[in-house]
């Protein structure tokens, strides 16, 4: 594949902005197959109608995207305000798959696709999922297995409409693009939080509330791992501590971040912002810009190595909780990602939960690079 072209472009009128974004895509590669485009909610009501002028102005049919309270470029975000971002490359003829209609069974879909899915043993996917549909988050490792394909993407945020485009437009639980063996990528998930703690298991719980803690009440071995300073100021750990859940059969890198919802200081007990089974294992964690930082310079560096070389181009998919709000402003996450991976071209949304192979994350940057 040759290098991608990318444009991105601000501004109150969504057909200003996206001209001037077709403007920099210019000149795409030849044969330039395959768009990603991301808008900010500000245009999400004139989704159809940017689309629509992508193709027209590029001559790309095949688009897949969708919109997000912000969104991402090489070394640029923008969040807040009216903005679209574009990408455009040249894939391998047959190499990708679109699809915009996975809302209840996977195997609906593995059934409409199972001769391309056959012609390769490897599947990548982007994808793209709306919060709001029941089976959302159920979908993801269900499609994950059925097609044996490693996902990437987010789940849509707006403050208006949510739509998504996967060849036509479309609002799914889940939509997006497969990519066959053909395509090569390098993929990488970053928690932006520190474990404080050690793994323990749940012995009683009821719900998402926290009784007990490894036989002990859930408050006194909260209050142990977070230190004596922040146990005698429980009010000051919202924003700052976490619930976190190993992912089974990995190591303590791998972990769902969720929400403490309330802690009763007279009964111990901790809610949690995730429906809870005794015999889980839970620990907590620390989530600052100080970690955050150091565990992006950490999966940059072990995704750069694994690149072996300058990609083509590159999709991120970021928390709406971190972007100026954990990194600062001035874009200072997407620079740190362009300090290490260089000017390849680059585009991806702040999202309502991330994906990264067959899971739903919280918190977290998931960064792809096609090679």
């Amino acid at each position: 594949m040759d290098r991608f072209s990318v444009g991105h472009s601000g501004g109150a009128d969504w057909h200003a902005a996206v001209e001037a974004c077709a403007a920099r895509l210019d000149p795409a590669p030849a044969g330039a197959n395959l768009g990603f485009v991301y808008a900010t909610d500000h245009f999400a009501d004139d989704f159809g109608k940017i689309v629509a002028t992508l193709v027209e102005r590029t001559g790309i049919k095949d688009w897949v995207g969708t919109t997000g309270v912000g969104i991402c470029a090489t070394g640029r975000e923008y969040f807040g305000e009216p903005a679209v971002a574009a990408m455009a490359g040249r894939f391998p003829e047959g190499s990708f798959a679109l699809f915009d209609t996975v809302e209840d069974d996977p195997a609906d879909f593995v059934a409409s696709r199972r001769a391309w899915l056959a012609r390769s043993e490897s599947h990548f996917g982007v994808v793209h999922g709306d919060p709001r549909h029941p089976r959302t988050a159920a979908l993801i490792p269900g499609l994950a297995e059925a097609t044996d394909c490693f996902l990437v993407g987010g789940l849509v945020s707006s403050r208006g409409a949510y739509p998504q485009v996967a060849g036509t437009l479309c609002q799914a639980a889940l939509s997006g693009v497969m990519f066959d063996g053909d395509v090569r990528v390098a993929t990488a998930l970053t928690q932006g939080c520190a474990p404080i703690g050690p793994v323990r298991e749940i012995t009683a719980c009821r719900d998402n509330v926290v009784f007990e803690i490894a036989g002990r009440r859930a408050l006194d071995v909260f209050k142990e791992d977070v230190g004596e300073a922040l146990a005698g100021d429980l009010a000051s750990v919202a924003g700052e501590i976490y619930a976190a859940f190993p992912v089974r059969g990995s190591d303590r890198a791998d972990y769902t971040v969720r929400n403490l919802v309330a802690i009763d200081t007279e009964s111990g007990l901790i809610a949690i912002a995730e429906p809870l089974d005794e015999g889980r294992q839970i620990m907590f964690c620390r989530r600052d810009r100080e970690t955050a930082r150091a565990d992006l310079d950490r999966m940059l560096a072990d995704l750069t190595r694994r690149a072996g070389g300058e990609a083509k181009g590159a999709v991120y998919f970021s928390c709406l909780a971190r972007g100026p709000q954990m990194f600062g402003g001035d874009s200072a996450e997407l620079e740190q990602i362009r300090g290490a991976i260089g000017d390849v071209p680059l585009v991806g949304f702040f999202c309502n939960g991330e994906i990264s192979h067959d899971r739903l994350y919280a918190y977290t940057g998931v960064l792809s690079l096609f090679l």
